[in-house]
């Protein structure tokens, strides 16, 4: 699977402020968003969660080459699996979660595991989020626009709050088409909300995508 453009937005956005000592990235997929917050953070546990056994592979390799590899480990296990013997509280939990919910699958069962919202339900994401969360701690996700007040409903119950949310647009005249999402056990009235748009035209990027990518690409 190829970094999509979702994944790095996630590990680039994701709040640090509180410098979090341990990071949890559930369903890591290649180890991308993992990665980038060992690079923006001194975080001395980064724990990531794959079901899927080649990707889990992938990623294990991916850490096992990178500069950080004292900081990173991966965990070949299912969410369920992953909660029945919590070992830690984390202070920053970050997930791109399969989010496709039509009713259509292709021929691919490695690729609909990955992608389909019946892989990881957002009921038992914030779950575990809460679950695992510590009491200062921050949960970020990246959702469908179309799905963000399901989400915050949701995380409402289990008093998981907003404190931030980003929503983002491919170019100025489109839809907004995902809503990244940061969540504490504080509620705060007035949480800011942002718009990012990537691109002017095609490869045109904005200013503000370069400023919060750059640091993760070769050529920017």
């Amino acid at each position: 699977m190829k970094v999509g453009t979702d994944g790095v937005l996630l590990g680039a956005w994701a709040p640090i402020i509180q410098q979090p000592y341990s990071i949890l990235d559930i369903g890591t997929g290649t180890g991308i968003i993992a990665l980038m917050l060992a690079q923006r953070s001194n975080a001395a546990q980064i724990d990531a969660l794959e079901i899927d056994e080649k990707t889990y592979e992938q990623a294990t390799n991916n850490f096992e080459n990178s500069p950080w590899n004292d900081r990173l480990f991966c965990f070949h296990a299912g969410l369920d699996e992953f909660m029945e013997e919590p070992e830690d509280e984390y202070d920053l939990i970050v997930s791109n979660p399969p989010f496709y919910a039509e009713d259509y699958k292709t021929n691919d069962d490695q690729r609909d595991l990955a992608r389909f919202q019946d892989a990881l339900p957002f009921e038992d994401l914030i779950e575990a989020a809460d679950l695992l969360l510590s009491e200062n701690g921050i949960f970020a996700v990246i959702i469908p626009f179309k799905e963000e007040e399901r989400f915050l409903t949701i995380a409402n119950e289990f008093e998981l709050y907003p404190m931030q949310i980003t929503r983002v647009k491919g170019t100025p005249s489109s839809e907004i088409k995902r809503s990244l999402l940061a969540l504490s056990r504080i509620q705060i009235e007035n949480y800011p909300i942002y718009e990012l748009i990537i691109e002017i035209g095609r490869h045109d990027y904005t200013s503000e995508y370069i400023a919060l990518t750059k640091e993760f690409y070769l050529k920017m």
